[in-house]
């Protein structure tokens, strides 16, 4: 028997998904507590019980897939059978790769909510901080922030070239995943030389 939090939790997960695929269909402009609603196949107030307003529901939504990536990244630190450099490209590949599968989603992960932004903060937060881990693992403690920035904004703007068609091997003769493999090899090259303030 299916006890009233399991089946709230049912449904809100409900919710969510069908959020999710109206996001990769349309956009946030595509996100309606109706049509989530309507999608999920609940009653019209359920989505209301869940989430207050649109706002929520897209933070959630957004919430969750840095907690998917975060996830995934601590899971690449722990292997014990992957080298710091394939743990770097991986990380960046799968950020890249979430960017080109679902875009709407990737974008909506990169900006601020209107609503409360404490829970995506955290999420992409926790995200960061096993990232960082990885390229400590490859540059030390002191340069894991400025590589780690470094490295972040390039999968981002790899990410937002490949998206928006700029990024084609016709035209820069390279993809995304020798543009990763550069930034990796970049990063090795320069181990142990300080920064400059």
């Amino acid at each position: 028997m299916v006890t009233r939090v399991e089946s709230a939790a049912a449904t809100r997960q409900a919710l969510l998904e069908a959020a999710r695929e109206l996001l990769d269909a349309g956009g946030p402009e595509a996100v309606t507590l109706r049509e989530v609603g309507a999608r999920a196949g609940v009653s019209r107030g359920a989505p209301y019980r869940h989430f207050a307003d649109k706002e929520s529901l897209l933070t959630a939504i957004a919430t969750e897939a840095w907690e998917r990536i975060g996830d995934a990244v601590q899971a690449l630190r722990a292997d014990p059978d992957l080298e710091p450099a394939d743990k770097l490209k991986s990380a960046l590949t799968g950020l890249i790769e979430l960017g080109r599968r679902q875009p709407r989603l990737y974008q909506l992960m990169f900006t601020t909510p209107s609503g409360d932004p404490s829970a995506i903060a955290n999420a992409a937060g926790r995200s960061q901080d096993e990232f960082l881990a990885i390229v400590a693992e490859l540059v030390g403690e002191a340069d894991a922030y400025r590589y780690g920035a470094l490295l972040m904004t390039s999968a981002h703007g790899i990410t937002g070239m490949e998206v928006s068609g700029h990024l084609t091997v016709e035209k820069w003769h390279t993809n995304p995943d020798e543009l990763v493999a550069l930034l990796a090899a970049l990063v090795l090259d320069r181990r142990g030389t300080p920064f400059h303030d």
